[in-house]
Order: C-alpha cells, then sequence, then structure tokens
C-alpha cells in the first residue's frame, strides 16, 4: 500500500488488516481518558471522531486550521481529521514564544486554533491572546474563555471524507526558527505525500522497514518530518510502534524496556537526553538494528554509545539531511567500523551523497552565485520535486531564496569529488577563521563531560564557545587541552542544558542564546538565506 489520501489514511490501513499496535509514554491529549495502548481499528476511529469535532466548532472545506499544544502524536491525528474535512492543517510547535506564536497565526489567520487552556493562560498572561486572530478556539482540556471545550462540540458526526487536487495545500508546517521567526512552509499532497512519503514506503534492504520489526519515535510531533513518517510507517505496518513524547530518560526506559525497539527515530537532542540510558547493562537499545536522525548531526559522542548500546551484530545509523522546504537532500550511513575512535578527529559533518535519482546539489559563490567547482566551500543549492509550495505571508522571501530552478539551503558546505557533502555552517552563523559546525564536533569529543557545544561567531571577535554539561561546570584544565591547536576563542561561557533556548526540535536557538550572553545579535553571515 502506497500513502496518498491522509484524511482516510487510518481508515485504509484499518482496512487493509495492518495489525500494527501502538503504544504510547502518555494519553494522547486529543483522547486523555482513551489510555496508551491503540490498534489501527481504534486510532482511525479516533480520526473520525476528530473531524467530527473540528467540524462542530466551525472547521471545513479550505479553512486553515492551527494545531497548537503539548508535543505528542496526535498532531498528526488532528491534521489528518483536518484533511478529512478538506481544510488545511497548520501543526504550530507549543515551544514557540507567545510574541513568535501571534506572528505566525497573524499570517495564517485560521477558521480554527485547536490547542489547551494552559496554553492560552500562557499567551494572555503576555499579552499575545490568540483569540484576537483565529475565528475559533477549542480547547482540547476542557473549556477556557472565549474558547470551546470537547463537551460544546462532541457527538457531531463527522462529514464524509473530502479530497483535494494533488498540487493543492495539503498542510502547513513550520521551520525550526534557530534565527528568528520561523518561516510557514506549505506543502501540497504531490511533495510531501507523492515525493517524500511514497519513497520512504519502501522495503529497503537493511534500512527499510520491515513487518516484525518495533519502532521507537521520540520526535517533535509539530513538524513536517512526522507527517510524512506517518503516512509511511502506517503503510509500512511494522508489528509495533512506541512513541516517545517527552526527552525524558526516566519515563521512557521502563516503555523501551517493556517493548524493546528495533528500530529507533529521534530528534538529535533526544538522543542526548536519552544517552544515560545505553549505559545501562540491559540497556533498551539492545535489540535496535537501526538508528535514523534529522533535523541536525548527531555528534560523534553520541553515535558511539548508541551504536555500542546495540548487541545487534552490525547495526547501522542512518543520518538524513534536509529541510521543512525540501524534504531530506542527502542520507548518511554510520557504523561502528565507520566512525572514528575519539581523538581522532570529529566526522559527523559529512552528509553522505544526494538522494540518487531525486536530488542534485550545487555548491555556489555566496556573494556572485557562481558556480564553484567540486571542492571549494559555498553555499549549498539543492534542486529537488518534494520542493514545497511556498511560505504563507512570506512571498518575497520565498521567491528570494529560489535561484532559478535551484533553491537556496542557506548553508555552508563543500561538494567533494567523490559526490559526498560536507557542511560548514549555517551562512548567517559563520564565523572567518573556522568551521563552527566541525569545531563544535572536535570539543565534544574531546571533552566527554560535554553534553553540547555551541560557538557564537561575532564579527571582529574570536568565537564565544558555550559548553553544555550536568552540572554546569567544567574543569579549566581540561578546556585548555581541548583548545589545544585551534585557532583563538574565547573564554568558554559554561551552561546546563534548561539554560539554552532552544526550538521545539531541540536545536539551540543561536541567535537568541547570542542575546541571552552579549546583549547583541550581529553575526559575521549575511542572513540573506535564512
Amino acid at each position: 500500500m502506497k500513502p496518498h489520501d491522509m484524511g482516510v489514511l487510518f481508515d485504509q490501513c484499518a482496512e487493509r488488516g495492518t495489525a500494527t499496535r501502538v503504544r504510547l509514554d502518555r494519553p494522547f491529549d486529543l483522547a486523555p481518558d482513551g489510555g496508551t495502548d491503540y490498534t489501527v481499528d481504534a486510532l482511525a476511529a479516533l480520526v473520525e471522531d476528530a473531524a467530527g469535532l473540528l467540524a462542530a466548532a466551525g472547521a471545513g472545506r479550505g479553512d486553515r486550521v492551527a494545531i497548537v499544544k503539548d508535543n505528542h502524536w496526535d498532531y498528526d491525528l488532528l491534521a489528518c481529521a483536518a484533511v478529512r474535512l478538506g481544510a488545511v492543517p497548520a501543526q504550530l510547535s507549543a515551544h514557540l514564544p507567545p510574541a513568535t506564536l501571534a506572528v505566525l497565526l497573524h499570517r495564517l489567520r485560521p477558521a480554527l486554533l485547536v490547542t489547551t487552556r494552559a496554553l492560552l493562560e500562557r499567551c494572555r498572561r503576555a499579552d499575545r491572546d490568540p483569540a484576537r486572530t483565529t475565528g475559533a478556539v477549542l480547547a482540547l482540556d476542557g473549556p477556557a474563555p472565549g474558547a470551546l471545550g470537547p463537551d460544546d462540540v462532541r457527538g457531531r458526526p463527522a462529514p464524509g471524507p473530502r479530497r483535494r487536487h494533488d498540487d493543492a495545500p495539503l498542510v502547513i508546517n513550520h521551520t525550526s526558527g534557530t534565527t528568528g521567526v520561523p518561516k510557514l512552509v506549505v506543502h501540497s499532497t504531490r511533495t510531501i505525500i507523492g515525493k517524500l512519503a511514497r519513497f520512504e514506503a519502501v522495503r529497503y534492504p537493511r534500512v527499510g522497514l520491515r513487518r516484525d520489526d518495533v519502532l521507537a519515535n521520540a520526535s517533535s510531533f509539530a513538524h513536517g518530518r512526522t507527517f510524512c513518517w506517518t503516512a509511511s510507517v502506517l503503510c509500512l505496518a511494522p508489528r509495533a510502534l512506541t512513541v516517545l513524547s517527552r526527552p525524558d530518560p526516566h519515563s521512557a526506559d521502563p516503555l523501551l524496556r517493556a517493548h524493546p525497539p528495533t528500530v529507533v527515530e529521534a530528534l538529535p537532542a533526544t538522543y542526548v537526553r536519552l544517552r544515560p540510558l545505553t549505559r545501562r547493562l540491559d540497556n533498551a537499545f539492545r535489540d535496535v538494528r537501526l538508528f535514523v536522525s534529522t533535523y541536525d548531526a548527531v555528534h560523534p559522542p553520541t553515535l558511539r554509545a548508541y551504536l555500542r548500546a546495540s548487541a545487534h551484530r552490525a547495526p547501522v545509523w542512518m543520518q538524513g539531511w534536509g529541510q521543512t522546504e525540501t524534504g531530506p537532500l542527502t542520507f548518511r550511513f554510520h557504523t561502528r567500523r565507520s566512525l572514528r575512535p575519539p581523538g581522532a578527529g570529529a566526522d559527523a559533518r559529512g552528509l553522505g551523497r544526494p538522494v540518487p535519482g531525486r536530488t542534485r546539489l550545487r555548491v555556489v559563490d555566496p556573494d556572485t552565485l557562481r558556480p564553484l567547482p567540486r571542492g571549494r566551500p559555498g553555499l549549498l543549492l539543492a534542486r529537488t520535486p518534494a520542493r514545497a509550495l511556498g511560505y504563507v505571508g512570506e512571498d518575497d522571501r520565498w521567491e528570494a531564496k529560489r535561484v532559478g530552478r535551484w533553491w537556496s539551503t542557506g548553508d555552508l558546505g563543500v561538494h567533494h569529488r567523490d559526490g559526498s557533502v560536507e557542511l560548514l555552517d549555517r551562512e548567517v552563523d559563520r564565523a572567518q577563521r573556522l568551521s563552527c559546525l566541525r569545531t563544535e564536533d572536535l570539543l565534544e569529543d574531546r571533552l566527554p563531560e560535554a553534553l553540547e557545544v555551541v560557538l557564537l561567531a561575532r564579527p571582529g571577535e574570536s568565537p564565544l564557545p558555550v559548553v553544555v554539561t550536568e552540572d554546569g561546570a567544567l574543569d579549566a584544565g581540561r578546556w585548555r587541552g581541548a583548545v589545544a591547536g585551534l585557532p583563538p576563542l574565547q573564554p568558554p561561557m559554561v551552561l546546563t542544558w534548561p539554560q539554552l533556548p532552544r526550538t521545539g526540535t531541540g536545536k539551540v536557538r543561536r541567535t537568541a542564546l547570542l542575546r541571552q550572553l552579549t546583549g547583541r545579535t550581529d553575526t559575521c553571515g549575511s542572513g540573506r538565506w535564512t
């Protein structure tokens, strides 16, 4: 079965007899009394019921439905319910600051906002009432001032499924927003389902999903990656799915131990947070044959920890690089043997090769946009049939990132003679004498006690290193040894994990962190391609 109509995806899988069992780390916000164990038939019924709720709240064909709530897979269930009505879901992370969320809702002008009472209260305390720019508000956990509750809309049968043209808007997702207000990216059925999900819904040798797999996913379910994943994973019908909505090792460990995964997909930041579980003798990752990561590079110490934790004979780590606007552009595969030993130099910024037959990459001069020969660093451009339709409310910004038939990723990198691609930096975050990303990898390799290292580049000054540790402490001698042989850096700022501003995908919001630590936001890059 190939995914096509997301409005009836769960119905089609149920009719086909898909026996996948779904286990959650907590009940859905959409169904707080529904428990944590689901069949595909029960999920199909839940999506149909949700479509009735949305219709009763005022959503209909062609409307935009904004979804903003705590992280969980029911983001995608609600999105499928909206698609069933002929509406266009817009999935927005609850991690967004109220001011940022207000900007995005103003651009969207949704007919309906689906949210929670806690988020409404948080926004209103910041004088950013979402109701100002939405037609109606539905709070999933009960009525609130100016909002409907579930009891106000429950009981209405869902209208019959409504189809749309393959090139019409299907779903709206926002970019990570590491440098400012995220962009709202519009995908169609043709781009995100026909070109991306269908590509995934194939049982590739070694890295494809099998019917006997137990797949654990710990992601940010407000983003386009999981909408695409939902379409493909149900069609591949693994034995079981384990959904982790929180990057908390204490709550994740019992669920993973009870249902040991054979495949794991998680955010890079979540892999870091769950890494202590790899050190347990009977660890929860002992049966894993395949690890998957997207959004950002995973640093070498974390790659090693998970690959060593698996008792599988030859586990593989599949790392994808891409963007919300394009989907995956390259893949790289790590094994125990391919990773260099600690101290031998970091190698996590190699992105692998473009997806064969689907993606083309070109490196150009950032100033002139003239193509550069292989091996020369420059701005990475991409061509893919999966490119999105545009940005909501920012047509000029979308057109500015188009370079003829090519798309500017905003990343600096090198396209080597062997076809492989190496990422150096985001153009806006670049430094003048080094690659911040390469140096971060190297420092993490030399400092096992570091959970994360972030280099912040500033015009006319040496980069400012931020070292994240469990307790906010770092031995001065250890730091001197780690930076030996590197270009000059500022003395490090040592912080704990919660002190860093992050996106919903766990990425560090570098501009916000720079402002937090220095009071400045100027960078060495132009920011033209953000």
